[in-house]
């Protein structure tokens, strides 16, 4: 590690083979925490290339716990986090009106590090315990048309840098990971980043994938649509900018998508969404998120026929139910 180390510090870059041999070593426990947090800490000095990204990708993916759940053809809904926007759960609430719409998800997530509440945080708090038995997982899926992947049971890495990470309190490179890594290997993704350089990072590498894939990024920093601005999108087809007002949604003040203060406010805010009770910019943001995920997952339909679908699975009451059933067959 003291060479690679010495290598980045003199601004040099790794090569894909050496950023793969060294996030091997982090899962094997080959280095001490003050080595790993130098690591990390490097890439928050400087831009990751594409190299060194597919090399922590390939590291984390050949080391991951297998699952298949290729039966229920699922896809995933998530962000890199790390945009220090401190919204609600937005992207793990658009798991399950999308679920409740027709598409089966599965959800990879883990605990904020940026944030203080992240997707495992608020499904701890609801009383699902995490695991990565296939058969309670497909269960999960099967019954309510999500399953949730806590990372740490999946990615022996993730588990042996999670506490550097918390420790440290920034985005790393690790937040840039998490969506590529899912374990289920879904072909389906809608997947949120924090900035264009990292946007242009993930389209290079999913083009070369066979998924259907949506990347989107706030153009006012955010890693999801946040209906606050203009947005971008990426897929295998285009690259557009889209407003708002395009899509028929209202322009949003910041605060509106606040998480709140704690873990029980942002639960608070999870369960008024699915009950139908929130406020209305945090209906119409879930809505958005949504409506460009069942647009990922089929993108020969309109975009505005998947966000009206994602309008009729929240307002309807069908993602609550779905909600429930998780939590059932949890």
């Amino acid at each position: 590690m003291k060479s690679i180390l010495t290598h980045l510090f003199e601004y040099k870059h790794l090569s894909k083979e050496q950023a793969k041999h060294v996030l091997t070593g982090m899962a094997r426990g080959e280095y001490n925490p003050a080595q790993m947090a130098a690591f990390m800490t490097a890439f928050v000095m400087r831009s990751i290339t594409v190299e060194e990204l597919e090399g922590f990708r390939d590291a984390l993916l050949e080391l991951r716990v297998p699952i298949d759940l290729s039966g229920f053809d699922p896809m995933d809904v998530c962000g890199t986090g790390g945009d220090g926007k401190d919204t609600f759960n937005i992207s793990t609430l658009s798991c399950f009106v999308v679920a409740a719409a027709g598409q089966n998800v599965a959800k990879h997530g883990n605990y904020g590090v940026s944030s203080h509440c992240g997707s495992s945080t608020v499904m701890e708090y609801f009383g699902a315990p995490f695991t990565n038995n296939e058969d309670v997982l497909k269960r999960q899926i099967d019954r309510s048309g999500v399953c949730f992947l806590h990372a740490p049971l999946f990615h022996p890495a993730l588990k042996n840098v999670g506490p550097i990470r918390g420790q440290l309190g920034i985005k790393t490179f690790f937040n840039i990971l998490g969506p590529m890594v899912n374990p289920a290997l879904p072909k389906k993704q809608l997947v949120g980043v924090f900035n264009l350089e990292i946007m242009r990072l993930y389209s290079y590498l999913y083009q070369l994938s066979d998924k259907n894939f949506l990347i989107v990024h706030g153009l006012d920093g955010y890693d999801e649509v946040s209906l606050t601005g203009p947005f971008k999108i990426s897929t295998p087809e285009k690259d557009e900018v889209i407003h708002p007002g395009n899509l028929g949604f209202p322009l949003l003040d910041p605060v509106s998508l606040s998480g709140g203060e704690t873990v029980q406010e942002s639960a608070g805010i999870f369960e008024a969404v699915l009950k139908n009770e929130a406020t209305e910019a945090q209906k119409q943001v879930v809505i958005a998120n949504a409506g460009l995920a069942l647009y990922a997952a089929n993108p020969d339909a309109p975009l505005e026929e998947a966000i009206s679908l994602a309008r009729e699975a929240l307002e309807s009451g069908k993602a609550l139910q779905h909600f429930k059933r998780f939590l059932e067959a949890s």
